[in-house]
């Protein structure tokens, strides 16, 4: 699915306008009709007999006003709370203000209170709560900055009342392609966006004032968004499906691919054992743990199936740089390398990680650790000889990028994508809604998962799955998309099974190939 930024939402109302000759008119009365199907079937079970209309100057207000003349038809009462003088609104929406006047001049059901300023508005107040339902056409999805006065006033009322919340395009308030709202935004419980969803409504936390989504059709033909650069995706799970295919009954271990993990160290075995047991189960031939040599007796009985190799350590329990050639070796036959869990940040294990990196020649996926690592020392991915994949959280993300987790959360795409062509790696960056930025400048927003992920371990089994699909033959983008959005399908699986509280990474790892089969064979 594509996702638009309000700028490319803008450029193909425009282009549909002036260069295929669909006046704006026609458009805005698709949308509005659009939504007004959308409402009705959403709040069929509610009862509704008076609608307040909350609209802007705009167009997302001249919607508002199309809407409105809809229900005014379906017989519902219907208050329109203009948030401007008449005066100001211009275009296509002055136009359709003129038609809902008209409906209201000759009916007793229908009505167009302007509310120019703070004074106004607070005379409303009470008014405004005799409604059953709030539409919000406030604002589009052109707003860049802070709401303010009593726009602002507005959305608070909207959002403590208890009354259901229909939004137009987008919550108002909300800022179209971070998903982050401008001071304040509308709370809605539904949403009907135009033509495409828009980057907003998916990243966290716009998702959460979205509510249930819905895309309408408003008749931009396809080859107008088809020739613009659209670099954004919600990945589905079509896309996943088409990943696998039909194993060969004439198989065997060594067709799936041989995956190398380089994790744990002393206190941190886990990390390796949920890492490895996790690339086997996501159906990797043959997977082999490499673990400092005392670590290697106390692993074995967490890794039945994987085979483990002791390397040489530093330390009790630290791998040691003078394992790097013996590590080399072990990748001849091997299709992709897991490197960074549990594995420490010693200066021996630093060095050892930038070599890997710059000498692997197998994909490898950079996890924890070994991000951790090159934080003060990323152009060593510029030296790599093979593809890499980093899949760090936001904090790992911050101390890649020398800012603040807080910077990190507020721009999460942009930073994302922006290292990702810098340092020419696929960035996974992970937390709710996460997002897959590719090296060509695509982007993908993960729609799986839950906040039951929220503990320890659980990026140990997304980087076993991860480089497990590359092991068996995935592209990294495929690999990546893969094992991110089956990691979030598995926790979803888990979320409704057992509740979103206490269940724990290792849960996970049974999950994987039931959902595979399930989902999406």
């Amino acid at each position: 699915m594509f996702l638009v930024t309000a700028n490319q939402m803008q450029e193909m109302d425009r282009e549909t306008i002036e260069s295929f000759g669909i006046p704006g008119l026609v458009l805005m009365e698709n949308a509005g009709r659009g939504a007004f199907d959308m409402l009705i079937r959403k709040f069929k079970d509610n009862k509704i007999n008076k609608v307040a209309v909350f609209a802007g100057r705009g167009n997302n207000g001249g919607d508002g006003f199309v809407i409105a003349r809809y229900l005014m038809e379906k017989g519902i009462i219907v208050t329109i709370f203009l948030l401007s003088s008449k005066e100001k609104v211009a275009g296509d929406a002055k136009i359709n203000m003129a038609l809902a006047q008209k409906l209201c001049d000759r009916s007793q059901t229908c009505f167009i209170i302007e509310i120019p300023d703070g004074d106004a508005f607070q005379e409303q107040k009470a008014s405004i709560l005799l409604h059953d339902l709030f539409i919000d056409a406030i604002f589009g999805t052109g707003l860049n900055s802070d709401v303010r006065g009593f726009f602002k006033d507005a959305i608070e009322l909207i959002n403590s009342s208890t009354r259901p919340v229909f939004s137009v395009d987008i919550p108002s308030g909300l800022h179209s392609d971070t998903g982050q709202p401008l001071g304040i935004a509308v709370k809605a419980d539904a949403t009907a966006t135009f033509a495409f969803a828009k980057a907003g409504h998916i990243l966290y936390p716009g998702n959460r004032y979205a509510g249930d989504l819905e895309v309408i059709d408003i008749g931009i033909p396809d080859f107008i968004a088809q020739e613009k650069a659209i670099n954004l995706f919600l990945i589905e799970k079509k896309k996943i499906a088409a990943c696998f295919g039909t194993r060969k009954f004439q198989s065997h271990k060594g067709s799936y691919g041989h995956l190398l993990v380089i994790a744990g160290s002393t206190g941190k075995t886990g990390a390796a054992s949920l890492c490895t047991n996790a690339a086997m189960r996501c159906g990797t031939g043959l997977v082999t743990l490499g673990i400092a040599k005392s670590l290697n007796q106390s692993i074995e009985p967490q890794v039945i199936e994987p085979m483990t190799h002791p390397l040489p350590e530093t330390g009790k329990g630290f791998l040691s740089d003078n394992c790097f050639e013996e590590i080399m070796g072990l990748l001849k036959n091997r299709q992709a390398l897991a490197l960074g869990p549990g594995i420490g940040t010693r200066e021996a294990t630093k060095k050892l990680v930038l070599s890997l990196i710059e000498k692997s020649n197998v994909p490898i996926v950079i996890d924890a650790d070994a991000i951790n690592c090159i934080s003060q020392n990323t152009n060593v991915l510029k030296k790599k000889k093979a593809p890499a994949i980093l899949t760090p959280h936001p904090g790992e993300m911050a101390r890649l990028c020398n800012l603040s987790t807080r910077d990190i959360q507020e721009n999460r795409l942009k930073i994302a994508s922006q290292f990702a062509k810098d340092h020419d790696v696929i960035l996974v960056l992970k937390g709710a809604q996460t997002i897959i930025c590719l090296t060509d400048g695509r982007s993908y927003i993960c729609p799986t998962g839950n906040p039951g992920m929220a503990s320890g371990g659980m990026g140990d089994v997304l980087t076993g799955m991860i480089a497990g699909f590359c092991a068996q033959g995935f592209s990294p983008e495929n690999a990546s998309l893969a094992g991110v959005y089956i990691h979030g399908m598995c926790a979803d699986r888990l979320a409704d099974d057992v509740g979103g509280f206490g269940f724990v990474a290792r849960d996970m790892i049974p999950m994987i190939p039931k959902t595979i089969h399930r989902y999406l064979l």
